[in-house]
């Protein structure tokens, strides 16, 4: 796989399909640029698709020093990266918290984007839990110690369940996500490692509406991780945004738009 270089920090991707047309993807939580190999059937033929590993997931990896993220640096990355593959315009995906990848790159340079898909994004509304596992201080300190020490957590789960305070997808979901020491490591070094990816959303769309960029927002209709009534107003404020619901719940989110895509691209259409 190719790789993107700056200082210490890599950004690997990988190429799928082989279209005139350049699309920028980031993937979710949990997974790597793999997942998006089903888009191959559904977008190769008129895109050429440059997937990302996210930082800590696949073979990326973010620099001690890098820490947190700050935008500027995924920026030059991006562009040194664009500059390699001779690239002035592209279209942009981004699924779950690759929507926060994504949205920096709309927000540094709106002016190059021709397409945005996204599918269930995060940035655009950040939940209340996310909010208290990046917040500085004793409550990211007590997240931390989770890692290590997961009984408290698991017991809160259990707690949450029992007096149904939260959806079981939901319950599952985090269950599947901190299940083992790298998996609760990965959760805390993602979650504070990208805590500066926060959004104007207001600003966000002024950039999409003054630049002409098509919006396409995927949404799921069971999700319970991002769900369609937290995000599905950003795209009514959008002079070129389309929303479609999918009846699908989170996980798998991302290769049901890919066979519905396939459904709508054959080879020479637009």
């Amino acid at each position: 796989m190719p790789f993107v270089l700056k200082d210490k920090s890599k950004l690997y991707y990988r190429v799928i399909g082989q279209g005139s047309r350049a699309l920028v993807a980031f993937h979710g939580y949990g997974q790597s640029s793999a997942y998006y190999e089903p888009m191959a059937r559904a977008l190769g033929h008129d895109y050429t698709i440059y997937a990302f590993d996210l930082f800590f997931h696949g073979q990326s990896h973010l620099d001690k020093h890098g820490m947190p993220l700050a935008k500027e640096l995924l920026q030059e990355m991006i562009e040194h990266f664009l500059e390699k593959q001779q690239l002035e315009r592209f279209s942009l995906m981004g699924f779950s918290m690759g929507g926060k990848f994504a949205l920096t790159l709309v927000e540094r340079m709106p002016g190059r984007i021709d397409e945005l898909f996204l599918i269930a994004p995060d940035g655009i509304k950040t939940s209340f839990w996310y909010n208290i596992a990046t917040y500085p201080g004793w409550l990211q300190q007590l997240f931390k110690r989770t890692v290590v020490k997961p009984a408290l957590f698991f017991g809160l789960l259990r707690m949450l369940d029992r007096y149904n305070m939260v959806h079981k997808s939901l319950l599952r979901f985090a269950h599947y996500q901190m299940d083992s020491t790298p998996k609760r490591l990965r959760v805390y070094r993602s979650w504070v490692g990208f805590r500066e990816l926060n959004f104007d959303i207001r600003k966000i769309v002024r950039l999409l509406n003054g630049h002409g960029v098509e919006v396409t927002m995927f949404l799921g209709e069971y999700d319970e991780v991002i769900s369609p009534k937290r995000v599905g107003v950003f795209v009514d404020a959008l002079e070129k945004g389309e929303l479609i619901v999918l009846k699908a719940g989170h996980s798998y989110l991302l290769q049901d738009v890919a066979e519905l895509l396939h459904q709508k691209h054959r080879p020479g259409k637009r």
